[in-house]
């Protein structure tokens, strides 16, 4: 029963993969149309998620492709993608080799890569940024993407788009992923916290949102996030399916964008990996807060601190004291609650401690040894 089961797995697989592969050959590429994925829980606000937490979906719109003229007829468009089965709340990198990165230099195209559904509903979204090479060859292009923690598991597609057109799909499997469930009561104050209007709050909300949104270029580094305390006690995992049940006996639901380190007030916490200081202040919600940005659309949050120990606009090393853990805030106890955002979207913290998300030696070796993906412009029309 099972190489049976294996024997129609892989089938569905390659007929799935001639028709993605078929569609890029294809006169006119197919484009699905960009639609969000609804999630169980209350759908997302135009600002973000607070207290670690959201209440759906907040992926940004797909990064529109430029306007510059498509690339060249010549050169080939070779790409990467890690990991290949990706599970719920998981980064995935995309790669384009340095022929495309060349004409991307030239023209000025701006390239995006969006995940979707195999029925074409958008997941996420994010744009290519350069990474460098050795003195005289030309830049590696690469999107990081995060696959949202409401999504199913099954089949999926990348679409990479630049010039105005799509120029590639390539095939994903997201791998099944379950997550905890837990209750959480509030006391009258922090039910106030949650629920009552405040014009203070709305514009902390706004300002968030507009760091997280951004992508720059700026690449701090590369290499594996180190944990942000030392202790490994965790009060609450990323992706967890919380309801809150309110001092009234209201109840609402979220789902925990990060990890809840459970440590005294008091202690130390470090810049997961280098980068530069883009908010440190106290909000109503997250309490004392620190947001460090490491590559282009990727971010590290650091919430309900007793002590704020850096400033805005700060360039820090991996390791480098930032603060002290506290309880400020939405919070029921001390702790520290560590986030990564991807583009806006909540991505698992323990990804980019077990693997560096911009592993060019790895990449390159796939790419020389890959040519899957080895289609040029030309062979498409």
């Amino acid at each position: 029963m099972g190489s049976r089961r294996g024997a129609l797995g892989t089938a569905l697989f390659a007929a799935f993969f001639f028709t993605l592969v078929s569609s890029c050959l294809a006169e006119s590429p197919r484009r699905p149309a960009a639609v969000t994925e609804g999630v169980p829980e209350a759908a997302a606000a135009a600002s973000p998620p607070e207290a670690g937490d959201t209440p759906g979906s907040a992926a940004p719109a797909a990064t529109a492709p430029g306007a510059a003229a498509s690339p060249p007829e010549a050169g080939r468009l070779r790409c990467a993608v890690m990991p290949e089965n990706p599970r719920p709340g998981e980064p995935v990198t995309v790669w384009i080799a340095p022929s495309l990165s060349t004409a991307w230099e030239e023209t000025g195209a701006a390239f995006s890569a969006v995940l979707f559904t195999a029925a074409g509903k958008r997941l996420s979204a994010a744009p290519f940024f350069a990474v460098p090479q050795a003195q005289g060859e030309p830049p590696l292009l690469a999107a990081v993407l995060a696959v949202p923690s409401t999504s199913e598991n099954g089949f999926a597609h990348i679409q990479i788009g630049g010039g105005g057109e799509t120029l590639i799909e390539i095939p994903v499997i997201i791998a099944e992923r379950t997550f905890v469930s837990e209750e959480i009561p509030l006391n009258q104050s922090l039910t106030d916290i949650r629920t009552a209007p405040d014009p203070r709050k709305t514009a902390e909300s706004q300002r968030l949102w507009a760091i997280l949104s951004k992508t720059g270029t700026d690449i701090y580094g590369s290499g594996n996030f180190i944990p942000p305390v030392g202790s490994t006690r965790r009060t609450s995992f990323f992706g967890d399916r919380r309801v809150f049940v309110y001092s009234n006996g209201g109840r609402d639901t979220s789902i925990h964008a990060g990890v809840d380190y459970g440590v005294p007030t008091g202690t130390p916490v470090a810049a997961c990996g280098p980068g530069r200081v883009v908010l440190a202040s106290s909000r109503i919600v997250t309490g004392n807060s620190v947001v460090i940005e490491h590559l282009p659309g990727l971010y590290s949050l650091y919430y309900h601190l007793d002590t704020i120990e850096t400033a805005e606009g700060a360039l820090v090393a991996q390791g480098d004291r930032i603060g002290l853990s506290g309880a400020t805030g939405l919070a029921t106890g001390p702790h520290l609650h560590w986030e990564i955002r991807v583009s806006g979207e909540n991505t698992d913290p323990d990804s980019f401690i077990g693997r560096p998300v911009l592993d060019k030696d790895a990449v390159l070796a796939r790419i020389s040894d890959n040519t899957l993906w080895n289609l040029t412009v030309s062979e498409r029309r």
